[in-house]
């Protein structure tokens, strides 16, 4: 069977071990998270954790079964193949010689992220965005040079129906 990356969202009590708990989950069983991003959600007592894994569609299954039996874990959604907002937020440290600033500005303009920081020889850009926007970035900031990189991981949330759908 194929395996295609999987959008899962949680809601879990906020209290030390549930993390731990839930990763456990996945490397106990074998399955790597590509990405994880976890906060309170309105209610301080209840976090919502997005995790992003590779699967076919029967161990993703499998998988969510698991989680529901999990003591701490409220309710398991998956978002693939429903219509959902994703986004992730990135960090890069680009190489900022004077030849290149300009460059680099007319970048950050086009995307809509911002300049954050500003060394003697390099700017941190903040972008936001799905996937393809990060990659499309990165792929222009490579010839300049990209110094470094933090991401956060993917957070998602279900799109609200319009009127009429």
């Amino acid at each position: 069977m194929k395996e295609e990356k999987h959008v899962l969202s949680l809601l879990v009590d906020n209290e030390p071990g549930v993390l731990s708990r839930i990763s456990g989950l996945f490397s106990g069983r074998g399955y790597n998270i590509e990405s994880l991003c976890v906060a309170e959600t309105t209610e301080p007592n209840i976090s919502r954790l997005t995790i992003v894994t590779k699967a076919n569609q029967p161990l993703v299954e499998q998988v969510k079964k698991q989680l529901n039996k999990l003591i701490n874990v409220l309710k398991v959604y998956e978002l693939t193949g429903q219509k959902f907002v994703q986004r992730e937020m990135a960090l890069i440290k680009v190489n900022a010689k004077p030849d290149n600033r300009a460059e680099i500005l007319r970048i950050v303009d086009i995307f809509r992220c911002k300049v954050v920081d500003v060394g003697k020889e390099h700017y941190t850009l903040e972008i936001t965005g799905d996937e393809g926007k990060l990659a499309a970035i990165m792929s222009l900031l490579r010839p300049i040079g990209i110094k470094e990189i933090a991401r956060t991981g993917a957070i998602a949330l279900f799109r609200e129906p319009k009127n009429g759908n």
